[in-house]
Protein backbone atom coordinates (compact mmCIF):
# COMPACT_ATOMS: atom_id res chain seq x y z
CA UNK A 1 0.00 0.00 0.00
CA UNK A 2 1.56 3.29 -0.84
CA UNK A 3 2.42 5.97 1.32
CA UNK A 4 -0.36 8.86 1.92
CA UNK A 5 1.37 12.65 0.99
CA UNK A 6 -1.12 15.37 2.03
CA UNK A 7 0.09 18.52 0.38
CA UNK A 8 -1.19 21.99 0.99
CA UNK A 9 -0.39 24.58 -1.93
CA UNK A 10 -0.67 28.47 -1.77
CA UNK A 11 -0.32 31.83 -4.11
CA UNK A 12 3.15 30.69 -4.22
CA UNK A 13 3.35 27.73 -5.92
CA UNK A 14 0.86 29.64 -8.91
CA UNK A 15 2.64 32.80 -8.85
CA UNK A 16 5.59 30.63 -10.94
CA UNK A 17 2.90 30.40 -13.79
CA UNK A 18 1.97 34.06 -13.47
CA UNK A 19 -1.01 34.18 -11.29
CA UNK A 20 -0.13 37.33 -9.10
CA UNK A 21 -0.63 37.09 -5.22
CA UNK A 22 -2.04 40.03 -3.35
CA UNK A 23 -0.04 39.07 0.11
CA UNK A 24 3.48 40.55 -1.44
CA UNK A 25 1.74 43.80 -2.60
CA UNK A 26 0.51 46.05 0.37
CA UNK A 27 -2.76 44.02 0.39
CA UNK A 28 -3.81 44.93 -3.56
CA UNK A 29 -5.32 42.12 -5.83
CA UNK A 30 -4.54 42.51 -9.51
CA UNK A 31 -4.85 46.65 -8.65
CA UNK A 32 -8.10 46.41 -6.29
CA UNK A 33 -8.15 46.15 -2.36
CA UNK A 34 -8.98 42.53 -1.67
CA UNK A 35 -11.60 44.10 0.81
CA UNK A 36 -13.81 45.29 -2.06
CA UNK A 37 -13.63 42.27 -4.67
CA UNK A 38 -13.02 38.97 -1.99
CA UNK A 39 -15.85 39.89 1.05
CA UNK A 40 -19.93 39.48 1.05
CA UNK A 41 -19.41 43.10 1.85
CA UNK A 42 -17.56 44.03 -1.92
CA UNK A 43 -20.13 41.97 -3.14
CA UNK A 44 -23.19 43.57 -1.23
CA UNK A 45 -21.91 46.90 -2.27
CA UNK A 46 -20.22 47.11 -5.55
CA UNK A 47 -21.47 43.30 -7.80
CA UNK A 48 -20.60 45.11 -10.81
CA UNK A 49 -16.83 45.12 -10.26
CA UNK A 50 -16.88 41.91 -8.33
CA UNK A 51 -18.00 40.26 -11.50
CA UNK A 52 -15.89 42.57 -13.98
CA UNK A 53 -12.79 41.27 -11.25
CA UNK A 54 -13.23 37.64 -11.27
CA UNK A 55 -14.41 37.91 -14.97
CA UNK A 56 -10.52 38.79 -15.94
CA UNK A 57 -9.24 36.46 -13.39
CA UNK A 58 -10.92 33.53 -15.54
CA UNK A 59 -9.21 35.11 -18.83
CA UNK A 60 -6.19 35.62 -17.29
CA UNK A 61 -6.25 31.44 -16.14
CA UNK A 62 -6.63 30.55 -19.37
CA UNK A 63 -3.42 32.20 -20.64
CA UNK A 64 -1.18 30.31 -18.22
CA UNK A 65 0.41 26.79 -17.53
CA UNK A 66 0.75 24.53 -14.76
CA UNK A 67 4.51 24.84 -13.84
CA UNK A 68 7.19 21.99 -12.66
CA UNK A 69 6.08 22.68 -9.45
CA UNK A 70 2.54 21.19 -10.12
CA UNK A 71 3.76 18.27 -12.59
CA UNK A 72 5.77 17.11 -9.93
CA UNK A 73 3.62 16.63 -7.95
CA UNK A 74 1.62 15.23 -9.99
CA UNK A 75 4.27 12.42 -11.02
CA UNK A 76 4.25 11.78 -7.34
CA UNK A 77 1.42 9.62 -7.50
CA UNK A 78 3.72 7.36 -9.12
CA UNK A 79 5.30 6.50 -5.64
CA UNK A 80 2.66 8.31 -3.15
CA UNK A 81 -1.09 8.31 -2.62
CA UNK A 82 -1.17 11.73 -3.31
CA UNK A 83 -3.95 14.32 -1.76
CA UNK A 84 -3.83 17.91 -2.68
CA UNK A 85 -5.37 20.75 -0.39
CA UNK A 86 -4.88 23.93 -2.37
CA UNK A 87 -5.64 27.64 -1.19
CA UNK A 88 -5.98 28.25 -5.09
CA UNK A 89 -8.78 28.93 -6.82
CA UNK A 90 -7.04 27.70 -10.11
CA UNK A 91 -7.04 24.22 -12.12
CA UNK A 92 -3.52 24.13 -12.50
CA UNK A 93 -2.92 21.00 -10.12
CA UNK A 94 -6.28 19.36 -12.21
CA UNK A 95 -4.28 20.56 -15.41
CA UNK A 96 -0.90 19.32 -14.74
CA UNK A 97 -2.27 15.89 -13.60
CA UNK A 98 -3.40 15.94 -9.46
CA UNK A 99 -6.14 13.21 -9.31
CA UNK A 100 -7.59 13.73 -5.57
CA UNK A 101 -7.95 17.94 -5.07
CA UNK A 102 -9.53 19.70 -2.12
CA UNK A 103 -9.97 23.86 -3.15
CA UNK A 104 -10.38 25.29 0.48
CA UNK A 105 -11.88 28.85 -1.01
CA UNK A 106 -13.26 27.87 -4.18
CA UNK A 107 -12.68 27.39 -7.70
CA UNK A 108 -12.74 30.37 -10.43
CA UNK A 109 -13.68 27.82 -12.84
CA UNK A 110 -17.29 27.36 -11.09
CA UNK A 111 -20.33 29.82 -9.52
CA UNK A 112 -22.89 29.33 -7.46
CA UNK A 113 -26.35 30.56 -6.41
CA UNK A 114 -25.90 33.89 -4.23
CA UNK A 115 -28.66 32.30 -2.44
CA UNK A 116 -28.22 28.18 -2.71
CA UNK A 117 -24.62 27.39 -2.01
CA UNK A 118 -25.43 23.79 -3.35
CA UNK A 119 -26.19 24.89 -6.52
CA UNK A 120 -22.55 24.86 -8.29
CA UNK A 121 -22.30 25.07 -11.63
CA UNK A 122 -18.93 24.72 -14.30
CA UNK A 123 -18.13 28.13 -15.81
CA UNK A 124 -15.86 29.27 -17.52
CA UNK A 125 -17.25 32.55 -19.86
CA UNK A 126 -18.12 35.55 -18.28
CA UNK A 127 -20.13 35.72 -15.74
CA UNK A 128 -23.00 38.56 -15.88
CA UNK A 129 -26.05 39.92 -14.35
CA UNK A 130 -29.06 38.25 -15.46
CA UNK A 131 -26.83 34.96 -14.99
CA UNK A 132 -29.53 33.27 -12.72
CA UNK A 133 -30.07 29.87 -10.82
CA UNK A 134 -33.66 28.27 -11.54
CA UNK A 135 -35.13 30.25 -8.55
CA UNK A 136 -34.30 33.76 -9.49
CA UNK A 137 -31.31 33.75 -7.74
CA UNK A 138 -28.37 35.89 -9.27
CA UNK A 139 -25.15 33.79 -9.29
CA UNK A 140 -21.65 34.55 -7.78
CA UNK A 141 -18.44 33.48 -8.04
CA UNK A 142 -17.74 30.23 -6.52
CA UNK A 143 -15.36 31.58 -4.21
CA UNK A 144 -14.67 31.56 -0.50
CA UNK A 145 -14.67 35.31 0.48
CA UNK A 146 -12.83 36.49 3.75
CA UNK A 147 -15.53 35.88 6.91
CA UNK A 148 -16.96 33.23 4.91
CA UNK A 149 -17.20 29.70 6.01
CA UNK A 150 -14.83 27.00 4.32
CA UNK A 151 -17.38 24.19 3.82
CA UNK A 152 -14.04 21.71 2.33
CA UNK A 153 -12.40 22.61 5.80
CA UNK A 154 -13.64 19.18 7.73
CA UNK A 155 -12.66 16.67 4.24
CA UNK A 156 -9.26 18.92 4.53
CA UNK A 157 -8.80 17.78 8.33
CA UNK A 158 -10.15 14.30 7.57
CA UNK A 159 -7.09 13.31 4.55
CA UNK A 160 -4.69 15.17 7.04
CA UNK A 161 -5.27 13.08 10.09
CA UNK A 162 -4.05 9.98 7.94
CA UNK A 163 -1.14 11.81 6.52
CA UNK A 164 2.19 9.88 6.34
CA UNK A 165 3.40 12.96 5.20
CA UNK A 166 2.80 16.44 4.94
CA UNK A 167 4.01 18.95 2.88
CA UNK A 168 3.77 23.17 2.74
CA UNK A 169 4.20 24.99 -0.53
CA UNK A 170 4.14 28.01 -1.04
CA UNK A 171 1.68 29.62 1.27
CA UNK A 172 2.96 32.26 4.46
CA UNK A 173 0.79 30.02 6.81
CA UNK A 174 -1.15 33.24 8.07
CA UNK A 175 -4.42 32.45 6.34
CA UNK A 176 -6.61 30.92 8.86
CA UNK A 177 -7.94 27.83 9.15
CA UNK A 178 -6.13 26.91 6.31
CA UNK A 179 -3.06 27.54 8.56
CA UNK A 180 -4.10 25.53 11.11
CA UNK A 181 -4.50 22.12 9.29
CA UNK A 182 -0.58 21.22 10.55
CA UNK A 183 -1.59 20.79 13.89
CA UNK A 184 -4.00 17.68 12.56
CA UNK A 185 -1.28 15.73 11.32
CA UNK A 186 -0.42 12.69 13.17
CA UNK A 187 2.76 13.68 15.61
CA UNK A 188 4.90 11.40 13.77
CA UNK A 189 4.27 12.58 10.53
CA UNK A 190 7.47 14.82 9.16
CA UNK A 191 6.63 18.02 7.52
CA UNK A 192 8.21 19.48 4.82
CA UNK A 193 8.17 23.36 4.51
CA UNK A 194 8.87 24.50 1.17
CA UNK A 195 8.61 28.41 0.69
CA UNK A 196 11.67 31.09 -0.23
CA UNK A 197 11.03 33.09 2.95
CA UNK A 198 9.66 30.24 5.49
CA UNK A 199 7.49 31.22 8.22
CA UNK A 200 8.51 30.31 11.89
CA UNK A 201 6.12 27.53 12.91
CA UNK A 202 5.18 27.60 16.67
CA UNK A 203 4.01 25.11 19.00
CA UNK A 204 4.98 21.99 15.97
CA UNK A 205 5.40 18.59 17.60
CA UNK A 206 6.09 17.11 14.32
CA UNK A 207 9.82 17.14 12.71
CA UNK A 208 10.48 19.92 10.06
CA UNK A 209 12.15 19.87 7.55
CA UNK A 210 12.19 23.22 6.07
CA UNK A 211 13.18 23.80 2.25
CA UNK A 212 14.03 27.37 1.54
CA UNK A 213 13.31 27.55 -1.95
CA UNK A 214 10.68 28.85 -4.89
CA UNK A 215 8.38 26.17 -5.49
CA UNK A 216 9.36 24.27 -8.33
CA UNK A 217 12.86 24.18 -7.09
CA UNK A 218 11.56 23.13 -3.69
CA UNK A 219 9.24 20.54 -4.93
CA UNK A 220 12.27 18.98 -6.87
CA UNK A 221 13.96 18.32 -3.47
CA UNK A 222 10.59 17.06 -1.64
CA UNK A 223 10.48 14.39 -4.05
CA UNK A 224 14.49 13.34 -3.53
CA UNK A 225 14.27 13.20 0.11
CA UNK A 226 10.50 11.06 -0.23
CA UNK A 227 11.99 8.65 -2.55
CA UNK A 228 14.96 8.20 -0.54
CA UNK A 229 12.55 7.31 2.33
CA UNK A 230 11.04 5.07 0.56
CA UNK A 231 14.58 2.79 0.14
CA UNK A 232 14.91 2.77 3.58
Amino acid sequence: MKKKLVVLTGAGISAESGIKTFRDSDGLWEGHNVMDVATPEGWHKNPALVLDFYNQRRQQLKEVLPNLGHQILAELENDFDVYIITQNVDDLHERAGSSNITHLHGELLKVRSSKNESYILDWHADLNFGDIDPKGNQLRPHIVWFGEQVPALKDAITITEQADYFAVIGTSLQVYPAAGLINFTPKSTPIYYIDPKPAKIPNLRNPLNVIPNIASEGVKILKEKLLANLQQ
